[in-house]
Order: structure tokens, then C-alpha cells, then sequence
């Protein structure tokens, strides 16, 4: 699959404010779901060895079984497929979780195997025509294969059994909601050589084991055998519903061969458009995007904010770190009114913070834009980049939290950036005689809310190439907070992108994050 029809599919489910095909209550009794062949002794420790023999072992492509009238499913064909309530798993045993799987067609195409775990014993469920009502789609399930298999899984909590709390769906794809109920942007088990001259790689989730949840829990336990042509490795999840939705994960990686760039615990969003980035300018609504930039807590502990753009042409950048403490997708700006969108509300769309359980060492946050013409299209990715190329033999630890929802555990004590705005610079009544341009970025919170007017709040600012000029911090009262406003002039040799940092002091107090952007200036440059 390119990537282009796999982050399309992905997009798209989460403009629909759904994972997947609506859900079809079937009004009878439970079912007792079929299963195959006999159970077998699993644990995390089974897993790891599996996926250490897999890795020493040439890759095997998984051979296709899924019928072409399947896969030739349209959008509102695959969508009319629903699952029936009575065959959930644990749907009859009153239990704080039930799980629902995913039929496969259209973009999902890949089968995947699904296990239940009870008592340390596995056995795998058995895809059943039964299990789904397929609508409008023009399938009879008599007619498909009777091995056809699952697309992936949703998870539903006893609080609301309609809606979806989770779901794992495509390559190593999967999102969950916090207390908005609102799908948005995705996570991935690995991102490989993501944003590099070669067509990446996505390695994918072949197997699940779905753990037996005990009575009274509110925690699910997951795992994951992922493969790939490069690595093969095994996941273990323990998701808890929430707010803000956690999901603690512990990752085990066993490279194949080395492997160049290699992305831990990647995001995967959306940005079209918004204030500060406009070049997708031909839509009623004045923002549209899962994300708004991307936050970065430095092992150093520094809070570093990035907002996002759309691109002309692929951007790809790299911030070196050492143990980093967190980084994260996040979509600050939660007005609707800068949005206008009553159908699909990305005001309410969830951030997503990582979190290391331990130290990662030396590395980078990286982060890739890609252009788009569309909302469809999940263009942008963040993960973490090891500095040692992973080598065949190894076995590579990861821990990490995810934080789902619009509250995160972590935030800047200082300052932090709410809006960013760009447009042309110089004076107001005056006759411009060059290009400039200027940007406009809104501190609040931190202390700025308790300094006096006769407090002298400086703008530090730096580009990496021009001439910074008309620089200025001032109150801004509507948000308790401050305005830093500046031109950057550029001579007309100056050509590709500028980076451009900035921060608010106070008698040598820093008071805010560190704003970093990366602007790059038009060929045609009027004034």
C-alpha cells in the first residue's frame, strides 16, 4: 500500500468522527464467538522470543487471500458493514470492556489474527459471517472465504458501548479519544525511513491478544506482534480510559538489517491550514487541522513550541536531544469559532503527549510535513530518531506513555504560545521600499498575567538568515498575556527556508517557551 492510500484511509476515518463502519445491534442473545484450533501458553516473554526468531529469519509477505469484491468497496459500501452487538467480545460477561472487530475492504485490505488471553492461555477467534451485517455493500457473507480474517479491532467501555474508545486499524495505526469523544490524529507502532528520498516502509501489526480483562478493572492489556521487512517486534499496551485516555506501552525491536531512520513512538496528523500558514487558502473555514504544533519538554527542560505549516515541497527537521522528557502533537487552539466546522469539530480534536518511562539517551524529535491539497490527507509525522542506526541481532527497549485528550499531564510553567499569525511586514501609512515579513505570536499563563506595566518585557528573537527588525512585546489584555510582534527582511539572494527562535525575557528572566519556526520566503516577493 503507498502511503499516500494508507494515511487517506486513516484521515478519512477520522473526519467521520468514527474508527469504522457503524455498529448494528443484532436484538438477540449474546453469541459465543468460534475460535480455532487449541489454546496455547502466551506471556510478553513468548512474544519477545517469537519476534527475536522472526527477525533471524528472512521476511515473509503475507499472502493476499482477501477477494477483489472486497478490496473494490467503496467509501459508503464499506461503511454501510456493521458489527453486531451480541458477538462482542465479552459482550456477555459484564465486564468494564468489550472489543468489536473490523470487516475488511477498501483501504483494508491486510487480515490480521485476533486472539483472546485468559489465564496465560491464547486462543485465536475465528472470523464468523455472523459477526457482521454488511448492509448496502453487496457482499454476502456465505459467498466469502471462510478463513477471510479481521481488518483490526474497536474497544468500547461500559460507560458508553456506541462509542468507541479505541481502534487498531491499518499497518501499526491506531487512536483513541479522551473526554471530547472526538477521533483526530493517529499513532503508529513504527515509522521507517518516514520522510527519506525512498518509499518509506510501514511495518504493521500481523497478531493481537486481547487479555481477559478481571471484573471490577478499567484497564485493558493488549499486545502486538509487529513485522516488517527491516524489524520485527513485540508490543505490549495497557490502555486506560479516561479524560485524558492513557496507554502505557513497553516495546520490544529486533532490526533485520541496519536501518537508517528509524521512528520510535511516531504520530501521524493533519494540518491544512490555519493563521499562521495559509497557503491552502480556498476554504469557507478559516483553520482546518488535527494539530496546531508540535511541543517538545527537552532533556534539558526547556519547553520548546513548533507550530505546524503545509509546505510546497516535503519538509523534514531534526532536533537533537538527550533523554528528552516528552514531545507531542498538540491542537492548542480548542475556539470554534476559528474553525466554523459543525461536522467534523476540530476544535475538539485530541492532542497526543509521549512520555518517556526512561532514559532514551542521544537522538533527535523529528518531525516531517508533507504538501497537501486536502483535509483527507495525514501529512504530518513527529517521532523519536535513536542516533545509533539500529543493527541487525540487536534487541532494542522502548517504554513510553501516550496521553490522549485535551488536557495533558505536562505543561510549561512559563509561558506559552496560543496563536501564531504571519502576513506582510512593515509600517502602517508608510511607503514600503522591500520585502518583509511579519509575525505576530500571543504569549499567555506562566507569570505573565502578574507583571506591572512599568515591567519591561523583551522579544529575544534570531533568524538564521536576514535581517530581524521592528521588534516589540506589549500587553495583550483580551488574553492576559503578551504580544510579540517583529519583521524578518530578506535581500533578494536570500532563497530556501529561514529558522527563525524566540522567546519573552524580563531583566534577564525568561518568562516563556521557546517559540521555533521555519519560514520559507516566496520566490515572487511584492510589496
Amino acid at each position: 500500500m503507498q502511503r499516500r492510500d494508507l494515511l487517506k484511509a486513516s484521515a478519512a476515518l477520522a473526519l467521520a468522527g468514527f474508527s469504522a463502519p457503524q455498529l448494528y445491534a443484532a436484538g438477540n442473545a449474546p453469541a459465543k464467538l468460534k475460535t480455532l484450533g487449541k489454546s496455547e501458553l502466551f506471556d510478553y516473554a513468548f512474544l519477545k522470543g517469537r519476534a527475536r526468531d522472526m527477525a533471524g529469519k528472512p521476511y515473509q509477505q503475507t499472502v493476499d487471500k482477501v477477494p477483489a469484491k472486497v478490496k473494490a468497496l467503496d467509501w459508503d459500501q464499506y461503511q454501510s458493514i456493521g458489527y453486531r452487538d451480541d458477538h462482542a467480545l465479552w459482550g456477555k460477561d459484564k465486564l468494564r470492556f468489550q472489543t468489536k472487530f473490523f470487516h475488511l475492504g477498501m483501504y483494508a485490505t491486510q487480515s490480521v489474527k485476533i486472539h483472546e488471553l485468559e489465564d496465560g492461555k491464547a486462543r485465536e477467534l475465528a472470523y464468523d459471517p455472523e459477526m457482521f451485517n454488511y448492509g448496502k455493500s453487496g457482499l454476502k457473507g456465505a459467498d466469502l472465504p471462510k478463513d477471510l480474517g479481521f481488518a483490526g479491532f474497536r474497544v468500547n467501555f461500559h460507560t458508553d458501548l456506541v462509542r468507541d474508545i479505541a481502534a487498531f486499524l491499518g499497518a501499526s495505526y491506531f487512536r483513541a479519544v479522551g473526554g471530547d469523544w472526538q477521533y483526530g490524529l493517529s499513532a503508529r507502532g513504527l515509522a521507517i525511513d518516514c520522510g527519506m528520498a525512498r518509499p518509506e516502509e510501514f511495518p504493521r501489526f500481523t497478531e493481537f491478544w486481547l487479555e481477559r480483562p478481571a471484573k471490577q478493572s478499567s484497564k485493558l492489556i493488549v499486545y502486538a506482534l509487529l513485522d516488517s521487512p527491516s524489524v520485527a517486534g513485540a508490543y505490549r499496551f495497557e490502555i486506560m480510559p479516561g479524560a485524558t485516555m492513557l496507554m502505557d506501552i513497553d516495546v520490544a525491536l529486533y532490526p533485520r538489517k541496519a536501518i537508517e531512520r528509524m521512528g520510535v513512538a511516531p504520530l501521524t496528523s493533519m494540518f491544512l491550514t490555519a493563521e499562521n500558514d495559509r497557503r491552502i487558502g480556498n476554504d469557507w473555514r478559516t483553520e482546518i487541522h488535527d494539530s496546531d504544533g508540535l511541543a517538545m519538554w527537552s532533556g534539558n527542560g526547556e519547553w520548546i513550541w513548533r507550530p505546524l505549516v503545509n509546505p510546497e515541497n516535503l519538509r523534514f527537521n531534526a532536533y537533537a536531544d538527550q533523554s528528552p522528557r516528552g514531545f507531542g502533537l498538540m491542537q492548542r487552539d480548542r475556539n470554534f469559532d476559528h474553525y466554523q466546522d459543525d461536522g467534523v469539530f476540530y476544535d475538539r480534536r485530541p492532542s497526543l503527549w509521549v512520555e518517556p518511562k526512561s532514559g532514551w539517551g542521544k537522538g533527535s524529535i523529528q518531525l516531517v510535513e508533507i504538501p497537501t491539497v486536502d483535509e483527507t490527507f495525514d501529512n504530518i509525522v513527529a517521532f523519536w530518531n535513536p542516533e545509533a542506526i539500529p543493527q541487525p541481532g540487536q534487541e532494542l527497549l522502548f517504554g513510553y506513555k501516550l496521553h490522549w485528550g485535551a488536557k495533558m499531564p505536562f505543561n510549561p510553567q512559563a509561558a506559552k504560545v496560543v496563536a501564531t499569525r504571519t502576513g506582510i511586514g512593515g509600517v502602517v501609512g508608510k511607503q514600503r521600499t522591500y520585502f518583509s515579513w511579519r509575525f505576530a505570536v500571543d504569549f499567555a499563563g506562566g507569570d505573565l498575567a502578574l507583571l506591572g506595566r512599568d515591567t519591561k518585557v523583551k522579544a529575544v528573537v534570531t533568524a538564521s538568515k536576514g535581517e530581524v527588525e521592528i521588534t516589540s512585546a506589549r500587553p495583550l489584555d483580551d488574553i492576559k498575556g503578551y504580544r510579540a510582534m517583529f519583521d524578518v527582511k530578506i535581500a533578494d539572494d536570500i532563497q530556501g527556508p529561514i529558522d527563525l527562535r524566540l522567546y519573552l525575557t524580563a531583566d534577564g528572566q525568561t518568562l516563556s517557551e521557546t517559540w521555533l519556526y521555519q519560514w520559507t520566503p516566496p520566490t515572487k516577493r511584492s510589496f
